[in-house]
């Protein structure tokens, strides 16, 4: 029997739509607004956050186990659209996000701050795929690219709005209010969707993969928590460092043997079979350590090397969220034309341009300079990651976009966890190596010339990262936009 096309897939997902996609699309973007702001708004009220309840030296839970619990409930929600529809678990996604946020707001102490924040990181692995999934379900192949530029604009506002917002909260009100404000937020987005988003799903009876779910959240969980801390609270060699990733991939290798007999698979193998799968979610993979690399290094780089103020610094990367948005609303009139893999391959160029650049940064440097550069590899970030997880969205039906969708935004979280342990490590080690040849052990500040070499490390790094990418990318099936719009059999 022919299998639908995907304008078929949108009229079933969407029906009774086409005049509600604007309020649809505006709830949306909320939803990620609140993961977006979340994102930025802490980081500047951690002083504050720890004059109250105490617990410095566990601050930095405060982001690792937020980043944790999203990555490693993405594939889970991600599932759970497909079976259940994209609207109830966006809705729990939401509340779950704003429960956490009315518990932190209320903490007592670090550790329950900790706990709350995981608890908000589950909604954000909830938000995180629906939206996208909703965006494939409700715009057409040719429309998704200007759209998902919509929403990665998202991520740019964010970037300036949510420090300005933490600044001013802790400065005339209180830092709990960095999470009350989520509260109207999150009402409003959840009651705008819940009014106008209204999808038809076959009811039928799951068995759901309850044993699939616990060995990836738990396996997942464990090499996350691996690549976060190793080098940081204990040695990579350490007992309780190899402990920890031998576990993690041990139950990643189990979970990958019972999904081969769940009638309903988390995780299902024809994912990893597909050719046009492996190589976006590579990509993927790729863009996730890129991401991270730039974010957690950039501005470092602006204040211990170019002495600029942190607000300099932080406008600077904001050049990445800006090219980022403006090159994805522009990949849908190039893939038209071109196709997927042409597209993402010109965004592969762009970002090994950027990186070459990175590495042409000198002391000597202009913040506008690194700024530019920015801009340059977000332009190339938005040419792979839109047309890649569109190419994988348009290369399935209905029942299946939700799991593809959610194994794209995992494989991305685990790229930033991965990039993160790597690229700290470079750091960690030259560091290491020069600073007893220039510093005491008791003193409180890096030269900038040491500081430089080893984000240079860094940058070449990030240099062979943008290599791999173009090779992942090298890999896709060069698929017709005829194609694109045909489910598979």
């Amino acid at each position: 029997m022919a299998q639908p096309t995907e304008q078929q897939t949108i009229s079933r997902a969407s029906v009774g739509l086409r005049s509600e996609r604007g309020p649809i699309l505006l709830s949306v973007m909320l939803s990620v607004g609140l993961i977006a702001i979340d994102a930025t708004i802490l980081a500047t009220a951690v002083p504050s956050i720890v004059n109250d309840l105490g617990g410095f030296a566990q601050f930095p839970w405060l982001f690792s186990v937020y980043l944790l619990a999203q990555a490693v409930s993405v594939p889970i929600f991600a599932k759970f659209t497909d079976l259940m529809g994209r609207k109830p678990i966006m809705l729990v996604g939401i509340g779950l996000f704003v429960l956490g946020s009315i518990l932190c707001g209320i903490a007592w102490s670090m550790p329950a701050l900790i706990a709350f924040r995981a608890l908000q990181g589950l909604g954000a692995g909830a938000v995180m795929p629906t939206s996208m999934t909703i965006i494939g379900d409700i715009y057409s192949v040719a429309e998704r690219a200007r759209v998902q530029g919509y929403v990665a604009s998202v991520w740019a506002l964010s970037s300036v709005v949510g420090p300005t917002l933490g600044g001013l909260f802790v400065d005339f009100l209180n830092w709990r209010w960095i999470f009350f404000v989520n509260i109207p937020l999150g009402a409003l987005a959840a009651w705008w969707l819940a009014r106008r988003f209204h999808e038809q799903v076959v009811r039928k009876q799951h068995r759901i993969d309850v044993s699939g779910a616990a060995l990836l959240g738990v396996g997942s969980s464990l090499i996350i928590l691996g690549l976060l801390e190793g080098g940081i609270l204990w040695s990579w060699a350490s007992l309780p460092s190899i402990t920890i990733l031998t576990l993690g991939v041990a139950l990643i290798i189990v979970f990958g043997f019972v999904e081969r007999r769940a009638a309903e698979p988390i995780l299902p193998g024809w994912v990893f079979r597909s050719r046009l799968l492996s190589s976006t979610n590579l990509a993927g993979l790729g863009v996730g350590v890129m991401l991270i690399g730039l974010t957690s290094f950039i501005p470092l780089y602006a204040q211990g090397v170019l002495h600029t103020s942190a607000l300099v610094a932080g406008f600077a990367l904001a050049a990445l969220t800006l090219g980022w948005p403006l090159a994805a609303s522009m990949a849908g009139r190039i893939y038209l034309k071109i196709g997927f893999r042409r597209t993402a391959l010109i965004g592969a160029v762009v970002i090994m341009i950027g990186a070459a650049l990175l590495d042409l940064l000198s002391s000597r440097s202009s913040i506008w300079q690194v700024a530019a550069t920015c801009f340059v590899i977000g332009l190339g970030l938005g040419l792979v990651a839109s047309p890649t997880l569109i190419a994988a969205q348009s290369a399935v039906e209905w029942e299946r976009r939700g799991v593809v969708t959610g194994t794209n935004v995992f494989a991305r979280s685990m790229g930033s966890a991965l990039g993160i342990a790597v690229f700290g490590a470079i750091a960690n080690a030259s560091l290491s190596q020069r600073v007893g040849e220039h510093i005491s052990s008791t003193a409180s500040a890096i030269p900038a010339v040491v500081l430089e070499q080893a984000l240079h490390k860094v940058f070449l790094a990030a240099g062979v990262v943008a290599v791999l990418l173009a090779a992942a990318v090298l890999i896709m099936p060069n698929r017709s936009m005829t194609a694109a719009h045909a489910a598979p059999s």
